[in-house]
């Protein structure tokens, strides 16, 4: 597994930037390459989910983000509205779908649970596994530390690859974050069915800075401890050159995200 950190690189572009970044790579992965990993970061970005964007003030809920500075997307994986920025990492598993194995999308959300549950046992943190009632992006591979989500996980397939994507709040505050998804709920989902968005509690949201994760609770100790676990693994395609698709190709990959996932 090759190795891609841009955790360093947090300049102001558009968030399907990473999105397209990925879709490239695991288009190259399905070709033969070897599989990624891929860290990296956003300054000020807001991820809403296909369901989200279907709220019936969905529009107005965006219009907002957007005068706020929020570059805004509709991903092209599972999950709800995540927001993004310096404090937070983004990890991206890039691998090959293997026919003769079993297609339980569960083996692959292990692969990054065990990752990070890892990454946390070595600084002396145990990590659970399971839906936090109440987090934003809620789901079965919640990721929490004394019952307080810190990491969610999603998945993207394509037809030869898989992009198994997870957010993690590494510094800031946790509630905070969970406050503005709980505004955009709050406007996006008045008058919508009950049930037909999460229900956002602030308090179920933590960072590992917070759990005072000491020796994971910084950007670059975080990145550096995921980094040096990928490369104990013993692969020796850890460090080896990565040939990244040409800009062009990025940003015709975004415009046809974009395209093909609308903002309402």
């Amino acid at each position: 597994m090759r190795l891609l950190d841009r955790t360093k690189d947090i300049a102001a572009v558009d968030a399907v930037y990473p999105f397209a970044l990925d879709e490239l790579l695991g288009k190259a992965v399905g070709a033969g390459e070897p599989p990624v990993c891929h860290l990296w970061r956003h300054p000020r970005a807001f991820v809403i989910g296909s369901k989200d964007s279907r709220l019936p003030h969905a529009a107005e809920a965006v219009r907002r983000l957007e005068e706020r500075g929020y570059s805004v997307l509709v991903r092209n994986s599972g999950g709800a509205a995540v927001p993004l920025d310096p404090g937070v990492v983004n990890l991206s598993l890039i691998l090959p779908i293997d026919e003769r194995r079993s297609q339980d999308f569960r083996a692959d959300f292990e692969r990054m649970y065990a990752l990070i549950r890892r990454a946390a046992a070595e600084y002396g943190t145990k990590v659970d596994k399971g839906e936090v009632a109440g987090s934003f992006c809620p789901g079965d591979y919640d990721l929490s530390i004394d019952g307080l989500k810190f990491c969610g996980i999603a998945q993207r397939r394509q037809l030869r690859a898989m992009i198994i994507q997870a957010f993690v709040i590494v510094e800031g505050s946790g509630s905070a974050r969970a406050r503005l998804v709980k505004e955009f709920y709050d406007i996006a989902g008045y008058g919508a069915e009950p049930g037909s968005y999460p229900e956002v509690r602030p308090e179920t949201m933590t960072s590992l800075e917070e759990r005072s994760v000491t020796g994971l609770d910084s950007i670059e100790t975080f990145a550096e401890s995921i980094t040096r676990i990928v490369r104990d693994a013993g692969s020796k395609d850890a460090d080896a050159p990565l040939v990244l698709p040409d800009a062009q190709a990025i940003v015709d990959m975004g415009r046809e995200l974009r395209a093909r996932y609308p903002l309402p």
